[in-house]
């Protein structure tokens, strides 16, 4: 049987393989089996916001769903192979399968959102979570399902 080791909040923010200028998470706010929260201030400078759109820039559906993956979907693969795969975790990649997600409001540059990701299943390196965006004043951004697979690199 493999070995098992439990990462923290704290421990799985550095494994998050997206950087800058493609990190689209500043903290893990929780995580556990079923239940990962980030939160994320969108930057007045990205290059995005140049052409989308000129003098109104507003964050492109594309990054929010990013947004939502990299707070939710890869922290708990990351947890997950931690837990179930430690001896080679390092050599597994969540990607994103699938995704169904419903838009309610447009965030701006300087935008502070918090996502919260609730576990629908893990199995075989699968995991599909509920996710939730929100802004400061608890407004709803999006919502929808997304889902990932640890692939072995």
């Amino acid at each position: 049987m493999a070995d098992s080791r439990i990462l923290t909040r704290e421990e799985v923010l550095p494994l998050i393989p997206q950087r800058p200028p493609f990190r689209f998470v500043d903290e893990i706010l929780e995580l556990g089996e079923d239940r990962v929260v980030g939160r994320y201030t969108w930057n007045p400078e990205l290059d995005c916001y140049r052409g989308h759109f000129p003098g109104n820039p507003v964050t492109p559906g594309v990054l929010l769903v990013e947004c939502m993956g990299q707070c939710g979907v890869v922290p708990l693969g990351l947890y997950f192979s931690y837990r179930d795969h430690a001896d080679d975790a390092e050599k597994i990649m969540t990607f994103f399968t699938d995704t169904t997600v419903d838009f309610n409001r447009s965030v701006f540059p300087g935008d502070t959102v918090t996502v919260t990701s609730d576990l629908v299943f893990y199995r075989r390196r699968k995991v599909r979570v509920e996710s939730e965006m929100r802004l400061e004043d608890g407004t709803v951004v999006c919502s929808g399902t997304l889902a990932g697979m640890g692939v072995t690199q």
